[in-house]
């Protein structure tokens, strides 16, 4: 649910969209500060790194997550979405959104509803609401939709450049620790069929952007309503924390974290020491052994695998 990314990609590959084969074209090797892009990654840095650091985000990545806090999250990403894709399919045919309308690839209020058909069954429409900060995020997308539609550039790149990066991280950390099933159900959200290569089309997304017939004032204008669309984030992380407060302990909670303290530092996250092991690395185990004997469950079985492995050996030896 993190939203907004700050990765830079390059190179030259084709997108399909709606049937058609999109050529992205070569991209330079070194992008203007003028371009929206460039403007939005530097502008959002901080609203970033307070969105990575929000007490909700953190539990979150280290898989201390409550399925009730996580239903309440789908919900208010279902509202938000909803109002976001309403507004973007009234605005498809603006000129200065329109490039960026990729609705098989991108939308996503579909799929949160059946995530939240899983969650609350066949009547889940009558069985959630949308929240105080939601409607408020919610009010502002419809605002921005009705009166400048040209600012949705910000609402879009902040929500959906998340979900095709710190978001496939999140769906992970869930599925373990809430103990979803493998085949998906709960995290259609995460999932995203049509495309086949995010990399690449995060690259043609951002081409598309600088595309847009924009002046410099109005960039800006992107640019202030992009962190508007992170302090919403927030304020929505906020309330889903103040919420889980409410619940009563749990003492699943108290589990060997599913992504360890990241602290907003993906090479801390032991999905991607996983990843450099099995390109080679050779501090995954170190790495693992450490995050275990720092918690009282990881000391336990690690003792338990250790008195496993001695009598083994002991009954190898008889």
């Amino acid at each position: 649910m993190m939203p907004g990314e700050n990765i830079e990609e390059s190179g030259k590959d084709s997108v399909v969209s709606n049937g058609a084969v999109y050529e992205e074209r070569e991209v330079d090797d070194v992008l203007s500060p003028e371009d929206l892009s460039e403007m939005l990654a530097a502008g959002t840095k901080e609203s970033h790194d307070k969105a990575e650091n929000a007490p909700f985000v953190k539990d979150f990545l280290r898989g201390r997550i409550r399925r009730e806090i996580f239903k309440l999250g789908a919900v208010a990403l279902y509202y938000t979405y909803t109002a976001m894709e309403e507004e973007i399919e009234r605005n498809k045919d603006h000129p200065q959104f329109a490039p960026l309308y990729f609705p098989a690839e991108l939308h996503r209020h579909q799929s949160l509803g059946r995530d939240l058909q899983y969650f609350y069954g066949e009547d889940w429409e009558r069985s959630i609401s949308c929240s105080p900060a939601t409607q408020r995020y919610v009010a502002r997308i419809h605002e921005v939709g009705a009166s400048e539609p040209e600012l949705l550039v910000a609402h879009a790149y902040t929500r959906y450049m998340g979900d095709l990066s710190g978001g496939q991280v999140l769906r992970k950390v869930a599925q373990r620790a809430l103990k979803l099933p493998p085949t998906g159900e709960g995290l259609n959200f995460y999932l995203f069929d049509a495309i086949h290569n995010a990399k690449t089309f995060k690259q043609l997304y951002r081409s598309r952007m600088n595309e847009l017939d924009l002046d410099t004032a109005t960039k800006e204008r992107v640019v202030a309503e992009a962190n508007r669309a992170f302090q919403f984030n927030l304020e929505v992380f906020a309330e889903l924390e103040e919420v889980r407060k409410t619940l009563p302990d749990d003492s699943a909670d108290e589990a060997i974290p599913a992504h360890g303290d990241m602290q907003g530092d993906i090479s801390k996250c032991p999905y991607y020491a996983a990843k450099m092991a099995a390109c080679g690395g050779t501090s995954y185990a170190c790495q693992m052994g450490k995050a275990l004997l720092r918690h009282p469950t990881g000391q336990v079985m690690l003792a338990t695998w250790v008195a496993v492995v001695a009598g083994l050996v002991a009954w190898y030896f008889m």
